[in-house]
């Protein structure tokens, strides 16, 4: 069994020893299996007797009497053993008002009821993919002949949209710079590199995995997973790896895009597209700073994206600039490692910890995700709950709060006392060190990041942490501004991404002009992230204002702009049209609903500077809604909101 398990081998589950069941069940997180009993036996009791025990979504947060669990695991055992002794199907989903309930205990709070149709859809109870989109009515192979649809970028969005367009029988192509699969994930290879959101939830709704080796997995494994999706998945022969999209203009007369792509040995060619769809994301091109003299440097330098395998850091004296997400999973892998780090720190990160941040997944877990019916979906539930809109609220500005420079409400004060709490811990109480990495602005204004033992390699005696910021580069190293040298064998620039500039530098065309001329260097707007004015049947994944700054999936919110994108190409072929345009209307009133809310929100506090604000203080990367709501924005495609044409008939 795959998850959700098959009817057929319970009774091999059952026939055994129930002690060795037993004892197979106590290794496993028993919320989970308290949600596995309840749909399946339809038995509310136990909801109530765990409640207490239960303070949040995570497993750590769950203290439940070994009782109480042995009480659960014998319920269950009965109940599996009812299903095979009868030969009973699986249960379809839980009522709703049953869900609810079931969804409110599992995280120690009551969920949002707009969440109901999300869970539905996300766990997949009947193992139809709901995300899918079916056509409504016949579709000849000739009329799908005539939209074929170009794909950029092959990492976990443009795989989903290949997948979903195959699904669907429409023509498509996928066009990839690099020489494999993964997108960011095979570009950032450094050492360190991981997921900080849990790969149960950091994964494909459609294709789960029971065998992930880690809770937070690192590069590797989440290269691994993409690359068996990728084998199943059938769209082999629709990808060219190793070209490089340079160019699309839109044909307006021919109502097509006009694509140029270079090969690797520099050729070019051009391919005409029905539609084009960009999975290309938001962390794809790195960020190189302008810094005074950095040609002249005489050892090796190179960004944490480009990282080069062949220099050997053994012992050498190593310059990292930066101390974002990838600066904060370099620098205490290498520590160990090199003669001396030198960290120039910009500006301070929050950081918590979390005990499942490098646990293995145990043997007696993964035959859990394998066996238990229905205890992977669950578990997932927990994870996407824990990982993101439960914090959401902490997040909103109070204005009668009377600390508003370093915290947004009393929840907010919370959290960063915690996170000052724990740094000192990790820090043995070195108040100046703590003083230099705690940040002035409230939690969240800019990543929440995982630490990984980062505050404990700051008190290593070959690691110095300098605040003072970067001067210039000399041959022999870096110079603070304050003037002092710092020697270096070797520069690590872990300076993130030019996430203000999506389809950066590809060159896109429209009806009135490029997408530079209307978004400029830094503001980037999209209908839903998704579509531009001007710029018919231009589809972006991970496009403007859809990272999940406050948590969630980067899946997840991936799989919402496939599901719209393949809604919106429905829509097209099914009427036979040959294009369509977000209308200017419903364009500017989402962005002024998505600017309006995240002005109630931390991103936009007056006291800080981070990577998803463009030069006038917009916020241009970050999403601003709840899980829920986005999918809710995205699950339904309006066809009022755009322009669409046949031929020269406009609709």
């Amino acid at each position: 069994m795959t998850g959700s398990g098959e009817v057929g081998t319970l009774k091999a589950l059952v026939a055994g020893d129930a002690k060795v069941l037993d004892t197979h069940l106590s290794q496993l997180d028993p919320v989970p299996l308290l949600l596995v009993y309840t749909h399946l036996s339809g038995d509310e009791s136990l909801l109530e007797e765990f409640r207490p025990h239960i303070k949040g979504a995570w497993s750590f947060e769950v203290e439940a009497p070994e009782a109480l669990q042995a009480e659960l695991r014998r319920r269950l055992i009965a109940t599996l053993k009812d299903y095979a002794d009868h030969d009973r199907p699986l249960p379809p989903a839980p009522p709703v008002a049953r869900l609810q309930r079931m969804c409110d205990v599992a995280v120690g709070q009551p969920v949002p009821p707009e969440y109901m149709p999300m869970v539905l859809e996300e766990l997949n109870f009947d193992r139809t993919d709901a995300k899918s989109v079916r056509w409504r009515k016949p579709v000849s192979a000739d009329s799908l002949a005539r939209y074929p649809v170009l794909v950029i970028g092959l990492g976990y969005s443009g795989l989903a949209m290949a997948i979903k367009l195959k699904e669907a029988g429409i023509p498509f192509t996928v066009i990839e710079k690099n020489d494999d699969v993964g997108g960011t994930w095979y570009e950032n290879s450094y050492p360190g590199v991981a997921v900080d959101t849990p790969n149960h939830f950091y994964s494909y709704s459609f294709r789960t995995s029971s065998d992930w080796d880690h809770y937070f997995a690192q590069g590797p494994e989440i290269i691994k997973y993409i690359r068996a999706v990728y084998a199943e998945s059938g769209v082999k022969e629709h990808i060219r790896f190793e070209q490089e999209v340079l160019r699309a203009e839109w044909d307006d007369r021919a109502q097509h895009w006009a694509v140029t792509i270079r090969r690797k040995d520099g050729s070019e060619y051009t391919e005409t597209a029905k539609a084009v769809v960009s999975g290309t994301g938001l962390l794809n091109r790195p960020s190189i700073p302008d810094i005074t003299g950095m040609d002249s440097f005489k050892g090796p330098l190179f960004h944490s994206a480009r990282w080069d395998h062949g220099v050997d850091l053994t012992g050498k004296r190593v310059v990292q600039i930066g101390t974002g997400a990838s600066g904060m999973q370099i620098g205490p892998a290498i520590a160990p490692q090199v003669g001396h780090l030198t960290i120039f720190q910009r500006s301070p990160h929050w950081a918590r910890k979390n005990p499942l941040l490098f646990a293995e997944v145990t043997d007696g877990k993964k035959w859990g995700l394998e066996h238990i019916p229905f205890y992977t979906k669950w578990y997932r539930f927990q994870l996407l709950y824990a990982t993101s809109d439960g914090m959401l609220p902490t997040l909103r500005k109070d204005p009668n709060w009377p600390e508003p420079a370093t915290s947004l409400n009393a929840a907010n004060k919370e959290i960063r006392e915690q996170l000052i709490a724990h740094m000192r811990s990790e820090l043995g109480g070195d108040e100046e060190l703590l003083a230099k990495v705690t940040p002035s602005f409230p939690p969240y204004g800019k990543r929440m990041l995982r630490d990984g033992n980062w505050f404990r390699t700051l008190t290593r005696d070959n690691v110095e942490l300098v605040t003072s910021g970067v001067k210039e580069i000399t041959p022999e190293g870096v110079v603070d501004k304050d003037g002092v040298l710092h020697p270096a064998d070797v520069i690590i620039l872990a300076t993130g991404f030019k996430a203000q500039a999506p389809l950066y530098p590809m060159e896109i065309v429209g009806t009135h002009g490029s997408i530079r001329d209307q978004w400029g260097d830094d503001n980037p707007r999209a209908h839903l992230g998704i579509t531009a004015p001007d710029f018919p049947n231009l589809f972006i994944l991970y496009g403007p204002g859809t990272n999940g700054g406050h948590g969630g999936s980067a899946v997840f919110n991936s799989e919402c702009q496939v599901r719209y994108t393949m809604l919106a190409l429905r829509e097209l072929i099914e009427r036979g049209a040959d294009s369509l345009d977000v209308r200017r209307e419903p364009f500017d009133a989402y962005q002024q609903l998505f600017d309006a809310e995240h002005a109630q929100l931390v991103w936009t506090h007056p006291g800080v500077n981070n990577w998803y604000r463009n030069k006038d203080g917009r916020v241009v990367t970050n999403s601003p809604w709840r899980l829920s709501h986005y999918r809710n924005l995205t699950a339904d495609f309006k066809p009022a909101d755009y322009v669409i044409r046949t031929a020269k008939v406009e609709a």
